[in-house]
């Protein structure tokens, strides 16, 4: 029903994170590939909302959510937003940390000796 939202509001959030990053010149790997995590989040989001939209459960008009016409939909849509929305959102952060883990042990791997010998 609106699972997507909660995906949409951790994009939001991390996109205004790295802008501020990116301002400030961080050095720090995750948000220097924080980038990846915005596409994965707003992707998702994206097919999540067409999905919705598809079903009819998005509407052009208010109240927008169909599930939020009435108080027992409305539970239902917010006890599936902190189910299934949370589980989406950290399972898509925690594939992006996973990624950028590895990532980060490939690019070591590929450093020349030199450059280790040196640091």
């Amino acid at each position: 029903m609106a699972c997507f939202l909660v995906p949409t509001t951790e994009a939001i959030v991390t996109t205004v994170i790295k802008k501020a990053a990116d301002k400030k010149g961080s050095d720090n790997i995750f948000i220097k590939k924080m980038g990846w995590l915005n596409t994965m989040l707003w992707g998702g989001s994206a097919l999540l909302a067409f999905e919705h939209v598809w079903h009819g459960e998005v509407t052009p008009w208010f109240p927008f959510l169909t599930a939020a016409s009435n108080v027992a939909d409305a539970q239902e849509m917010l006890h599936e937003m902190f189910t299934s929305g949370v589980a989406m959102a950290v399972l898509v952060t925690l594939a992006w940390v996973v990624m950028v883990l590895v990532a980060q042990a490939v690019s070591r791997k590929k450093e020349p000796k030199t450059a280790k010998a040196k640091a």
